[in-house]
C-alpha cells in the first residue's frame, strides 16, 4: 500500500501572540513525522499518535483536507511520531497539524501550495480547540523554519529572516504541562502594552531583546517562575524566555556557553539541546 510521510520541525517563541495578535517564533531542529495511507473502510479515520497527543487535532486536520478535495468518503490511517515534548509550549500541536496536513494533502492529490497547507493546518487547530489565536506564527515557523514575525489575526508574515546558525538552543522542560486552551487570556491581556513593546523590538530585528521582554512578561502574567530566564542570561545566554504559554524556557546560547547554561537550568527540569532550523517541511512517498 502506498503512503506518504511528511516531516516538519519544531519552534520556540520569540513573541506570544495572545496579548497582541503579533506572534514570533524561531525554528529548531526538533521534529514531527506524519505518515498517511488510504484504507478500505470508507469514511473511517484511524489514528496512531504519541501518548498525550490530542487525537481530535489529527482527525480535524484529516477531515479538513478531505473536505477540500471533496473526498470525504475516503478512509485513512494516520500515524504521527515526534521528539517534541507535548504540552510545554514547544509547538507540538502546530508541528503535528502541519505534518498531518502535508502528508494527507500529498496522499490524496490536493493541488495547493505550502502557504495553503499552513493555512489549513491553522484552521484545523482552531477547529480542534488547541489554540487561541490560530498560532499562525507557530505553524508557519514549524513549516518553513527560520525566524518569523506574523500578524496572527490577518495571517500575514510581517518579517522573515534566516535563523543564525552560530547559536544553540537550550530548552528547560519542566514536568508540568500547560495546554494553551486552559490559559486565562484575560491575565495575558493585562500585559498587552509590554508585549507590544516586545513586538516593536522584533520588527526592528532585535529578536533577542524581544524574546527576553516577552518571556518575562508572559512569566509574570501566568505566575511562572522567571528564575530560569534570569539564570540562563547570567550564565551567558544571549536571550531566554517562556516558549508559548510555558512552562518550557528556551535559551539562545553561544556554543562556548552551553555547559554554563545547562548547569544554570539543570534544576528546573529536563534539558534539551538543539540547533536552529532553516529547512522547509518535506514529504516523500512510502512504498
Amino acid at each position: 500500500m502506498i503512503g506518504v510521510r511528511a516531516v516538519v520541525h519544531g519552534a520556540v517563541s520569540i513573541l506570544n501572540a495572545i496579548p497582541t495578535w503579533i506572534g514570533g517564533a524561531l525554528g529548531v531542529d526538533l521534529w514531527t513525522k506524519a505518515e498517511a495511507w488510504v484504507i478500505d473502510e470508507p469514511g473511517r479515520i484511524e489514528t496512531e499518535i504519541p501518548s498525550g497527543e490530542d487525537p481530535n487535532l489529527v482527525i480535524e486536520t484529516v477531515r479538513l483536507i478531505l473536505q477540500r478535495t471533496e473526498r470525504s468518503d475516503l478512509g485513512l490511517r494516520v500515524r504521527t511520531r515526534s521528539n517534541i515534548p507535548i504540552g510545554r509550549g514547544l509547538k507540538s500541536s502546530s508541528a503535528a497539524s502541519d505534518a498531518v496536513a502535508l502528508a494527507v494533502a500529498r496522499l490524496v492529490g490536493l493541488e495547493c501550495d505550502s502557504e495553503e497547507i499552513v493555512r489549513l493546518a491553522v484552521e484545523a487547530s482552531i477547529r480542534a480547540g488547541v489554540t487561541i489565536t490560530g498560532a499562525y506564527d507557530d505553524a508557519y515557523t514549524c513549516y518553513y523554519g527560520g525566524i518569523n514575525i506574523t500578524d496572527n489575526k490577518s495571517r500575514k508574515v510581517l518579517l522573515r529572516r534566516m535563523a543564525p546558525e552560530d547559536v544553540v538552543v537550550v530548552i528547560s522542560v519542566p514536568e508540568e504541562k500547560i495546554y494553551t486552551r486552559s490559559v486565562d487570556v484575560g491575565r495575558l491581556s493585562t500585559f498587552r502594552e509590554v508585549c507590544l513593546k516586545a513586538a516593536r523590538l522584533a520588527l526592528q530585528e532585535k529578536f533577542w531583546d524581544a524574546m527576553i521582554l516577552n518571556g518575562l512578561a508572559i512569566a509574570s502574567a501566568l505566575d511562572l517562575d522567571p528564575s530560569p530566564i534570569l539564570d540562563a542570561l547570567r550564565a551567558g545566554a544571549i536571550a531566554a524566555g517562556v516558549s508559548g504559554t510555558g512552562p518550557a524556557i528556551a535559551a539562545i546560547t553561544p556554543p562556548k556557553r552551553i555547559d554554563d547554561v545547562r548547569k544554570a537550568l539543570r534544576d528546573y527540569g529536563d534539558l534539551l539541546v538543539c540547533g536552529v532550523n532553516n529547512l522547509e517541511a518535506s514529504w516523500e512517498v512510502l512504498g
